[in-house]
C-alpha cells in the first residue's frame, strides 16, 4: 500500500469516528460517570473493528508504525497518532481535534486497572491478576486448607450457590473470613446465581414387565442410539398402567426445565455433559422430543449432567425464582456476584432493578458470557452493564465452547477479551484452568500453556480438587512469570461479527428521533 494510499484510508477511519461523535457523546452520557471515557472508546472501537484493516495494518507495519491491533483500549488516540505520522512521511502537518474526548495508552491502563480494583476491591497501581478458587465442601469444616490456598495466591473464595445449602455456604463464609483475619490478608468472597440451568433431572428405562419405567442413575450410550426428552408430568411417568406406548429399548431423559421442549425444532443439536454426548432431534410431539445420538465420546449419561442447546431460542428469564431468594443473601455476604445466563441487555437491566430494589450499590456483577446469544449481544451488554459501577466479565469457556464450537473458543474468547479492553473492564477467565493438575496433581503441557495465556485476564478462576493447593502454587507462579511479559492480546485483523452487530443495535438504541 502506498503512503497516499494509507492517508486516504486512515482519513476515512478518522473521519468516520468524528461523524458518528455524537452518537459517542450520546452513549456516554447514558452510562455511569465512571465509564463515560470508556464507553466512547468502546464505541469507537467497534466502528474500527466493523471494517476489515488488515491491508492498512500491513501497510503501517511497513513503516514501523504501531499497528492498530495494539490501541484497542485508545482508540481515537491510536488512530489519530499513526495518521499524523504518515502525513509527516507524506511532508505534510496535520493536528487531531482537540475538541473530542478521548484517552491515551497510559490512560487506558489506568483505568482498567482502576476498575479492576473496583471489582476485586484491591488497591493495586499495575496488573495484577487476582485467583479466584471454587471452594470445595470440606472448606466449610477445615480452615486449614483456606489458609493454605490464601498463602499459595487465592484472593477470591468463590461459593457456588448451584451445589449446596445456606447453612454450608454461611460456613465456609464465617471460616474464610477468619482466616482472613488471623493472617491479615483479605479474602473475597464471590458467589454465582444459579440461573436456568439446564439438566438431566431424571433417566428412566423400561422395567422388565415392560408397562412402566424405573429411575436409573445412568444408562450406556452409543452413536446412532435414540433417547426421549420428557417433561416431569410426561403420561410416560403415570403410575399404573402405561397410557402411552414407546419403544422398550429407547430411555427417557426428564430435563430439569420442561419448557426447553417446547423451544425445540426438528434438527436442531442437543448437547450433553459439556458437549461430549451430541445429538439431534429427530421428530417433537406429545411434549416430548425424539433424539438421535451423533456422537458420544462419553460412554454413559447420568444424571445432573448439563444439556446445551446451541441452535435453540430458548424463553427463559435469565433470573429464576431461586435467583431472586437468593440475591438477599448474596448482597449481605458477597463482594461479588457471577450473574449466569445474562443473554442480552434486557437482562441486564432485569437484574440491575432487583438490586435497587434491595438497595445493593456495591457488589460487585460479574457478566457471565456462556452461551452464543451472550457473546453476540456482548456490546449492548457492556454498555447497558457501564449504568453501574463494580463490573467485569467472566469467559465461561465451558457452556460457551459447547454452545459456539469447540473449534471457535480460541477466536471468541480472543474477541472478548478484545472487547473488554476497549471499555476497559475486568475479565475473569474461568473454566477447565489446570483442572487435571488440581484432580490428579500434574499439569498437562497444554494445561500449562493455556495458564500462560490467561495473565491476560485480571482475574483466573480454578475449580475445586484433590490438589487444589498445587494448582494455585502452579497458577501464581505462571502468572508472575507472564505478567512481567504480556498484557492483552494485539491481534487485531479482520472484521468482526460481533462489532457489526453491535454497532447496529446501537445506532438503533441511540439514534431514535
Amino acid at each position: 500500500m502506498t503512503l497516499e494510499k494509507l492517508e486516504k484510508e486512515l482519513e476515512k477511519i478518522h473521519d468516520q469516528l468524528l461523524k458518528q461523535e455524537p452518537v459517542a457523546n450520546a452513549i456516554a452520557s447514558s452510562v455511569h460517570p465512571e465509564y463515560r471515557a470508556s464507553a466512547k472508546n468502546l464505541y469507537r472501537y467497534l466502528q474500527l473493528r466493523n471494517t476489515d484493516i488488515r491491508a492498512i495494518q500491513d501497510g503501517l507495519a511497513e513503516l514501523g508504525i504501531s499497528s492498530l491491533g495494539s490501541g484497542a483500549g485508545y482508540v481515537y488516540e491510536n488512530i489519530s497518532s499513526a495518521l499524523k505520522l504518515v502525513k509527516v512521511l507524506n511532508n505534510k502537518t496535520w493536528e487531531k481535534n482537540k475538541d473530542i474526548e478521548s484517552i491515551g495508552f497510559t490512560g487506558s491502563k489506568k483505568l482498567l486497572v482502576q476498575h479492576a480494583n473496583m471489582l476485586f476491591k484491591t488497591t493495586s497501581k499495575v496488573h495484577d491478576t487476582e485467583i479466584m478458587v471454587t471452594m470445595p465442601d470440606e472448606a466449610a469444616t477445615d480452615k486449614k486448607l483456606i489458609r493454605k490456598l490464601r498463602k499459595a495466591g487465592m484472593g477470591i473464595a468463590r461459593i457456588n450457590l448451584s451445589h449446596g445449602k445456606e447453612k454450608l455456604w454461611t460456613k465456609i463464609l464465617k471460616k474464610s473470613h477468619s482466616v482472613a483475619q488471623e493472617i491479615q490478608q483479605p479474602i473475597k468472597i464471590y458467589m454465582d446465581l444459579p440461573g436456568p440451568k439446564i439438566r438431566v433431572a431424571n433417566i428412566y428405562i423400561k422395567k422388565e414387565d415392560d408397562t412402566s419405567f424405573s429411575a436409573t442413575p445412568f444408562i450406556p450410550i452409543a452413536k446412532k442410539s435414540q433417547l426421549l426428552l420428557v417433561k416431569n408430568n410426561s403420561p410416560y411417568l403415570s403410575k399404573g398402567k402405561k397410557k402411552e406406548k414407546t419403544p422398550s429399548d429407547i430411555p427417557l431423559i426428564e430435563v430439569s426445565i420442561p419448557q426447553i421442549i417446547d423451544n425445540l425444532k426438528v434438527g436442531q443439536q442437543v448437547f450433553f455433559d459439556d458437549g461430549a454426548i451430541e445429538a439431534k432431534v429427530l421428530s417433537l410431539g406429545n411434549n416430548t422430543a425424539s433424539l438421535v445420538i451423533k456422537n458420544a465420546y462419553k460412554k454413559k449419561l447420568r444424571t445432573e449432567k448439563g444439556i446445551n442447546l446451541p441452535n435453540t431460542q430458548l424463553d427463559l428469564p435469565s433470573l429464576t425464582k431461586e435467583d431472586l431468594s437468593l440475591l438477599p443473601f448474596i448482597t449481605s455476604h458477597a463482594d461479588l456476584m457471577g450473574y449466569s445466563f445474562v443473554s442480552n441487555a434486557e437482562d441486564v437491566s432485569m437484574l440491575y432493578k432487583e438490586l435497587q430494589t434491595l438497595g445493593d450499590t456495591d457488589t460487585g456483577i460479574v457478566f457471565k458470557i456462556e452461551n452464543k446469544e451472550a457473546f453476540e449481544n456482548l456490546p449492548a451488554i457492556l454498555f447497558r452493564a457501564m449504568k453501574r459501577p463494580n463490573i467485569g466479565v467472566m469467559i465461561a469457556r465451558g457452556d460457551l465452547a459447547v454452545e459456539i464450537g469447540f473449534e471457535r473458543i480460541s477466536e471468541v474468547q480472543n474477541e472478548i477479551l478484545w472487547l473488554c479492553e476497549a471499555a476497559q473492564i475486568p475479565v475473569v477467565w474461568a473454566t477447565q484452568v489446570l483442572d487435571h493438575m488440581a484432580k490428579k496433581g500434574m499439569a498437562t503441557r497444554a494445561e500449562i500453556s493455556d495458564a500462560t495465556i490467561s495473565a491476560q485476564a485480571e482475574c483466573v478462576m480454578l475449580n475445586k480438587g484433590p490438589y487444589i493447593v498445587e494448582a494455585t502454587k502452579t497458577l501464581k507462579n505462571v502468572l508472575l512469570r507472564m505478567e512481567a511479559h504480556s498484557q492483552k492480546s494485539k491481534n487485531t485483523l479482520r472484521a468482526l461479527k460481533v462489532a457489526k452487530k453491535g454497532l447496529r443495535n446501537i445506532h438503533k438504541e441511540f439514534t431514535k428521533k
